[in-house]
């Protein structure tokens, strides 16, 4: 007698545990307001991430043009070089600080240079004055055509109105200043 009792109470056991697991797999699974949510939620961060990659791109490659025109504006004794150079700061100085209102607006942290720039800073200045200018149109050519890119690629991926009004200002000179750049390369060598 006692052994069915026994039989029993592990057979309901296994029956209220099988039932407990049934229920929460079931919640788990038909929760479309859940889902959605976290679908939506994923797809704004996506296109968020893409716009504040953008940002600190930007910024940080017209940081490093700066710095290098800077630079130039010292150095060069080529007067091409050090009116490059100065509209390059100017052009510049212009679209970091409408980055950097943008980026602030969307809470998005734009840091300093990157180390690699740094090094590209320090081996420019290490060069002989004509070494120092085909070493300076070149990076600053790099440079023109990686940030020409990204507002390519943005203007692909995004339809923020600010951002795309912030491409179509600065795009053109930038594509001006790089034909600028090259004529200059090639007169140099």
């Amino acid at each position: 007698m006692e052994a069915r009792p026994i039989v029993k109470t592990k057979f309901l056991r296994v029956l209220f545990l099988l039932i407990i697991i049934i229920c929460m797999t079931s919640c788990r699974e038909n929760n479309p307001i859940e889902t959605s949510l976290k679908d939506e939620v994923f797809i704004k961060s996506d296109k968020e991430h893409s716009e504040a990659y953008f940002l600190i791109a930007t910024a940080n490659i017209s940081k490093s043009i700066i710095a290098k025109s800077q630079i130039a504006q010292q150095e060069s004794s080529e007067s091409k070089i050090g009116e490059i150079s100065k509209r390059l700061v100017n052009q510049q100085n212009l679209l970091l600080q409408d980055v950097t209102k943008m980026a602030n607006n969307r809470l998005v942290v734009v840091a300093g240079m990157n180390a690699y720039t740094k090094e590209d800073l320090y081996q420019q200045m290490d060069k002989n004055d004509n070494n120092f200018n085909k070493a300076y149109v070149n990076s600053v050519a790099e440079s023109l055509a990686e940030q020409i890119k990204l507002f390519e690629s943005i203007s692909r991926d995004t339809n923020d109105k600010l951002i795309l009004k912030l491409v179509l200002q600065y795009l053109p000179e930038s594509y001006q200043l790089l034909r600028e750049a090259a004529q200059i390369r090639e007169q140099i060598n």
